[in-house]
């Protein structure tokens, strides 16, 4: 059955690349229901032939962007930590045993932009699940010893992160992009409010009670399902759910006005590592820019890239280069790392990115290796739909940036469409002296 449905996938996949989006087939593959509670709670179902096989993704729409009060940051992080703690009902112990006896695997993540509490089990095992997750996220329930044992083991956490370079390059390199914007933080948060955190007790269950209502939550459930089944499940757990969702308030950036740059020493062996960051858009399905400079990167500094030829295999000066361009709520960065082997290196490699980006805004890209890749990035979307984990894991970030999957059709749909004039327009727009952040980092005990 499996070999059938990738064949289908694949069929999919060179109907939609032939096409305009106008006439476009679907890409995504599967059929599916939506629809939402009285009280806001919003469901997406998607049906698999994965017998006995289901995925229940809670996606809560609030993640460390939604931390806007000064000296709050860290807390979407700590509840991903506080949820597993129980409830009256079900305390910590008795949740875990349950999950344990049936064989569950669950567990969480933090991002900036959302929170999500993901499951794998067998389908006869659903109304089980939906009983315990259910129940926590209405009713958590924790005293205040527990919330400072685990405030704590957060800032252990942290300073565990501090031993990774690459922890210590991303907080300095939004500390040093953003002013206003709650983007400022890591996910983790400033070391300054975490190590205050096992005094705000108090806090904590206002942060809860705002965030954690079910107009600002999505439940995913792919694979072994009956949906109207399940329909009346989610009406029978989440029904006497109380709405109350509070919206954060969110400041916009100011405009970046010149070029920012700082060297960063991090206590450890490390060969140096070049960020070279640059104010991006917000993700959309629709407007071309994302999509864009999505493309651009993998061309411009992926794998198959003439620059990646020249510093990594010709020249070898270069552990890696590669590009990462955030897909977020809000407007976030465009980054391009390099780990560079040779410090004196550092100049040469800066400047040869510079050099590839004003290329990009002087010449147009070549339209067959775009439609390569174009190909490539929806054949490699549907090769990692075979699963309902893979499904919902492939979703949770699409539905927490827009609340549902129909965005999934129309990203990809644009993504089709972008040419090569696209490409050059939105590198001249974006990569801009005046909106570039750069951070070198290099160890204190060198490589």
């Amino acid at each position: 059955m499996k070999s059938i449905r990738i064949t289908a996938l694949i069929g999919i996949l060179t109907l939609g690349v032939c096409m305009s989006t106008s006439v476009q087939a679907k890409i995504f593959p599967y059929e599916y229901q939506t629809g939402s509670l009285e009280n806001g709670l919003h469901y997406i179902l998607i049906p698999m032939d994965t017998p006995e096989l289901v995925s229940y993704y809670s996606v809560v729409r609030t993640g460390s962007r939604d931390e806007y009060e000064p000296g709050h940051s860290g807390f979407a992080h700590l509840f991903e930590h506080m949820m597993f703690r129980g409830t009256k009902n079900y305390p910590g112990d008795v949740y875990d045993k349950m999950i344990t006896e049936i064989g569950a695997d669950a567990n969480a993540y933090t991002t900036d932009d959302y929170t999500c509490y993901h499951l794998n089990f067998t389908a006869q095992d659903l109304d089980t699940v939906m009983l315990l997750e259910s129940d926590r996220f209405q009713n958590l329930d924790y005293a205040k010893q527990e919330f400072q044992t685990e405030t704590g083991a957060v800032y252990g956490e942290y300073r565990k992160g501090r031993t990774n370079p690459w922890s210590v390059l991303f907080e300095e390199i939004y500390d040093l992009a953003y002013d206003v914007h709650t983007y400022q933080h890591t996910t983790i948060g400033f070391e300054e409010d975490i190590k205050a955190m096992p005094t705000m007790y108090d806090y904590s269950k206002s942060f809860f009670n705002r965030y954690y209502r079910p107009e600002n939550i999505v439940i995913l459930i792919v694979g072994d399902i009956d949906t109207s089944k399940t329909v009346s499940m989610l009406k029978n757990y989440y029904g006497d759910w109380k709405p109350g969702y509070a919206k954060p308030i969110i400041k916009p950036e100011p405009e970046q006005q010149e070029a920012r740059a700082k060297e960063v020493t991090y206590n450890g062996r490390t060969l140096p590592i070049l960020d070279v960051a640059y104010k991006g858009p917000a993700f959309s399905g629709t407007k071309k820019d994302y999509a864009a400079l999505e493309l651009l990167g993998d061309l411009a500094f992926g794998e198959t890239s003439d620059l990646y030829k020249q510093l990594v295999i010709k020249e070898q000066k270069v552990q890696f280069i590669q590009p990462e361009f955030g897909m977020n709520r809000d407007p976030n960065l465009l980054h391009i790392f390099a780990m560079i082997k040779d410090k004196q290196d550092i100049p040469y490699v800066r400047d040869l990115i510079y050099k590839t980006l004003e290329q990009y805004k002087s010449e147009p890209v070549d339209s067959q290796k775009l439609q390569d890749l174009q190909s490539r990035q929806r054949y490699g979307f549907l090769m990692n739909l075979n699963s309902p984990d893979r499904v919902a894991g492939n979703l949770a970030r699409f539905i927490a940036l827009t609340g549902g999957i129909k965005v999934v059709d129309q990203y990809y749909g644009t993504l089709s469409e972008i040419s090569p004039e696209d490409i050059q327009q939105m590198a001249d727009k974006y990569f801009v002296k005046a909106h570039r952040n750069v951070i070198i980092l290099e160890g204190e005990q060198g490589s």
